[in-house]
Formats: C-alpha cells, sequence, structure tokens
C-alpha cells in the first residue's frame, strides 16, 4: 500500500508532503539533522506528527541500526542505516528480501550513505535538506544532485579550518627553515579542501639562516599510502629564488589545475641545494582533502569525453 504524508510537521520536518507508492523502494538520503530519521518513524509508525495526517495502512514498521531485520509482511517498511553494520551475507539475504516485500506491494523506505547501495536498489530517491524536501526522483539524477551539495559544503568548511604542519618526518642541515606552508583554493583562499578541477595553490615562506647561494625550493604530492602522484620544484619550473642572505625569506607559490580524484593527499615540501641535499625537508608536512561531485577510480581525473559510435 502507497503512503501519503498531507502538510506533516514533526521537527526539523515542517508542512512536509510526498508520496510514496505501493511496491517502490525509495531512498532517502540527507545530512544529520535534514528530518530523514524522523520521516523514518512517521513512515514505519513509530513517531506521530504533531502537524498534519499520514494516510497508510496500520501495518508499518520501523527498523533502526541495531534492530532486527524483521522483513515479515508489511505495508510500509521504514529502514534507517539497517544495513550499515550488517556482514556480506545478511546484507544479500536481506536485499533479496527487500525485493521480494516490494513485488508484493511493499513500500519501502530505504535511508543509507552508500550511493551505490541506493542505485541499485531504489525507484526514486527523496533528498532531505533542514526538514524539506530538496529534490526527489531518479536516483542517479537526484544523487548527482546530492553529491554535488556534499562537495560544495565540504569544499566551503574547508576554508574555515586552518592548516595544520606535523611533518611525518623532518631533516636537513639547518641552512634554512620552512616557516609556513599553506594550500590556497581557486580564489586564492587558504583552505584544506580542493575541489577536484579547480586552480588550486600550495604557498610556502622559507626563512635563512645562513647564506645559500641558489636554494631550491619544491613540493611533492603524495595518497595517503605513499603513492607518489606529483611533485616539481623551482628549478625545474627555471624560477630562481636566490642567492639569499642570513635573515632573509622568500615565499613562493605553485599553482596548477587539481586534476586529482577525490580522496586524500599529503603535500611533502623541502628546502634544498640543486645537489639535493637539504636545508630543510618535511615529509608528509601537510594534509590536504580533494573532493567532487562524481565518484572517480584511481588518482589522475582525466576528465574522459565519451562518444558512441553505432554502425550503420
Amino acid at each position: 500500500m502507497s503512503i501519503e504524508l498531507r502538510g506533516v510537521t514533526c521537527a526539523p520536518l515542517t508542512n512536509f508532503s510526498a508520496v510514496a507508492p505501493s511496491g517502490a523502494i525509495i531512498g532517502v538520503i540527507g545530512e544529520k539533522g535534514s528530518g530523514v530519521t524522523e520521516l523514518l518513524k512517521l513512515a514505519g509508525g513509530a513517531l506521530q506528527p504533531t502537524e498534519g495526517e499520514i494516510v497508510a495502512s496500520a501495518e508499518r514498521r520501523f527498523v533502526t541500526l541495531g534492530d532486527s531485520l524483521n522483513l515479515a509482511p508489511a505495508a510500509v517498511l521504514a529502514l534507517d542505516q539497517a544495513l550499515a553494520t550488517q556482514d556480506a551475507v545478511v546484507r544479500a539475504r536481506t536485499l533479496a528480501g527487500l525485493d521480494r516485500m516490494r513485488r508484493s506491494g511493499t513500500t519501502v523506505l530505504l535511508a543509507s550513505h552508500e550511493s551505490v547501495l541506493l542505485e541499485l536498489m531504489c525507484d526514486e530517491i527523496w533528498w532531505l535538506d533542514a526538514g524539506s524536501m530538496a529534490a526527489k526522483g531518479d536516483p542517479k539524477e537526484t544523487l548527482k544532485k546530492y553529491r554535488r551539495h556534499v562537495a560544495d559544503r565540504v569544499h566551503s568548511w574547508g576554508e574555515t579550518m586552518p592548516v595544520r604542519l606535523a611533518p611525518s618526518f623532518r631533516r636537513g642541515n639547518g641552512r634554512a627553515e620552512i616557516r609556513s606552508i599553506e594550500t590556497l583554493g581557486a580564489e586564492g583562499k587558504p583552505t584544506i579542501v580542493w575541489k577536484s578541477g579547480e586552480r588550486v595553490g600550495v604557498r610556502a615562506t622559507v626563512g635563512f639562516e645562513e647564506a645559500v647561494e641558489n636554494p631550491v625550493l619544491g613540493l611533492l604530492i603524495r595518497t595517503q599510502i605513499g603513492f607518489e602522484v606529483y611533485g616539481t620544484n623551482t628549478e625545474l619550473e627555471r624560477v630562481a629564488i636566490g642567492p639569499r642572505q642570513p635573515g632573509e625569506s622568500v615565499t613562493v607559490t605553485f599553482s596548477f589545475l587539481c586534476d586529482l580524484c577525490p580522496q586524500a593527499y599529503t603535500i611533502t615540501m623541502a628546502s634544498h641545494d640543486p645537489d639535493g641535499t637539504a636545508h630543510d625537508w618535511l615529509d608528509d608536512a601537510i594534509a590536504i582533502t580533494v573532493t567532487d561531485e562524481r565518484y572517480t577510480a584511481g588518482v589522475a581525473n582525466l576528465r574522459a569525453k565519451v562518444t558512441v559510435e553505432a554502425p550503420q
């Protein structure tokens, strides 16, 4: 049987209206506090609205994380992250059971943070934001909008967080000292989150304790497991930053397109002589996260364009 919510209010949900048809699995997504749990409790009969009405059969069930996965017949089944901690066998059995319930006419509301699961199982996605329906419809399209929203939110959050200089290893002869490192976003603002495809930068300030005729400043980007993604230095880029005298400092900015896949990376910075003798070498000095609105595998985001030609 279908379930209809008519002008329902149950904080944070406000004057919320939606219809989930019979024999459908509706994926429900949203940030914490968006109203996802409240919606599922209302749909599953575990909560009553303060305003509005719910039109549905009395045979409703709410299952949350840690509850027994009861897949007995019901008109409406609301699952709130119920699969999050289940092993592979239980998950497979549950997904098969949900498909049987859907074909028998049960309306299933499924909240999960797993995009692949939602695309596989759901007929429609509801995205809740601040107690309202932000978007609903085709799973792929709605999830794409949500991922874009999340990427933008994380990107904005990154601009509020200070860079933490915490190298895993530091070495050098002390002739120069790397005093600060900043990672910059597209607008030149310090951030710890880059968005894939935007122009970004790494800015470092080096102070000199002794005279250095031809200092070289270099950077190296690695994945968290140590895979070297990209490295360059001022010598390779044919930019001279010397000679430098004791007490002087210099600030160098490396700018480039962030054509990286979304994941976590570290940045190593070093001041050294042309022969590689280190003045100050900071391995994995700072951490940076790359975000994007879509998933891509690997580390290099090559942004492929795909064409298809059908034989005549």
